[in-house]
């Protein structure tokens, strides 16, 4: 099942949500930018927590699945699930970013994202930008 997460979430999403203050989270949550996936046995599995670029294009802050789940195809569904919603709203693209050190850049591109950009900040690897249309028959 892949739901928005309400507050009855911020217990499990805080132990495994550690690159996010309290309060932010729980605002995140209050204002329905935390997508979860469930088990059937209500198990949390994974989740995905955006906000949105210049204010108008949805951005992946973070796709995350428990280690067990890696690799089984809940990423594709839980992304194919939020773009689907996004493009529902009328959006037209999304953005999201990886550190070029990290695997989540094959993920991206396995779905349709391209490279669009990257930043170079001071002691860190190159932070890649992702770029993908968005379309409901796509999306799906």
């Amino acid at each position: 099942m892949i739901r928005y997460a309400n507050m009855n979430d911020f217990a499990v999403l805080r132990k495994y949500e550690h690159g996010i203050v309290d309060c932010q989270l729980k605002e995140s949550i209050a204002a329905g930018r935390i997508v979860i996936m469930l088990s059937p046995r209500s198990s949390l599995i994974g989740w995905l927590r955006f906000n949105l670029f210049w204010d108008s294009i949805p951005f992946i802050n973070l796709l995350y699945l428990l280690d067990e789940y890696r690799g089984q195809g809940y990423g594709k569904q839980l992304l194919r699930y939020w773009e689907n919603e996004m493009a529902a709203r009328n959006y037209e693209k999304a953005l999201t970013s990886t550190l070029s050190n990290e695997r989540g850049q094959f993920f991206y591109r396995k779905n349709g994202y391209v490279d669009c950009g990257s930043i170079l900040l001071p002691n860190e690897p190159l932070e890649i930008f992702f770029l993908k249309r968005l379309t409901l028959s796509a999306a799906v």
